[in-house]
């Protein structure tokens, strides 16, 4: 292979070893003016969206060990991927899919795992990681506040029985 590809290969890999997800998308029917915006509103969330030959994805996944997915890898293929957060990523995908009926979700690979477009599109259904962090934590300290308030409770009722039997 050419060193131009094998660069790229490598641009592709490094993308992806840094990303925890990828998820592949057709953009035929796109406008240019579209495919931008869908970057700029991937941008906002921590991702990328990239055009990629499908034969050099393919090697650059199998390079990386990564599973099969060459069903997945065929047409006008971009490749999203980011940072952060999966599900933020989803959701700009479906959002942007219902405005435009455009572009298609072929699947991706979330944590090494293969996922359909069905688990992509579920998972932008679910709360940002922000939210999902502060339910828990929220769980987490409704029983500290619970046991504060049981503590305090006899010493506040002490207090006001002083205060009637004073007052």
């Amino acid at each position: 292979m050419r060193p131009e590809k094998n660069s790229i290969v490598d641009w592709i890999k490094s993308k992806i070893n840094r990303s925890p997800y990828v998820i592949i998308i057709n953009y035929t029917g796109l406008k240019v003016s579209e495919f931008n915006e869908l970057r700029n509103r991937l941008y906002k969330v921590n991702a990328q969206c990239r055009v990629t030959k499908n034969t050099l994805l393919r090697r650059a996944l199998r390079e990386l060990n990564l599973p099969d997915y060459t069903p997945g890898i065929s047409g006008q293929t971009a490749v999203v991927f980011g940072q952060s957060d999966v599900c933020a990523a989803a959701k700009v995908l479906k959002n942007f899919i219902d405005e435009f009926k455009k572009p298609s979700l072929k699947g991706g690979i979330l944590e090494s795992a293969i996922v359909t477009q069905d688990q992509i599109l579920s998972l932008a259904d679910l709360p940002s990681k922000e939210v999902l962090l502060a339910q828990i934590l929220g769980l987490l300290k409704a029983p500290a506040n619970k046991l504060a308030q049981l503590l305090n409770t006899p010493a506040s009722q002490l207090a006001y029985l002083i205060k009637a039997k004073n007052g």
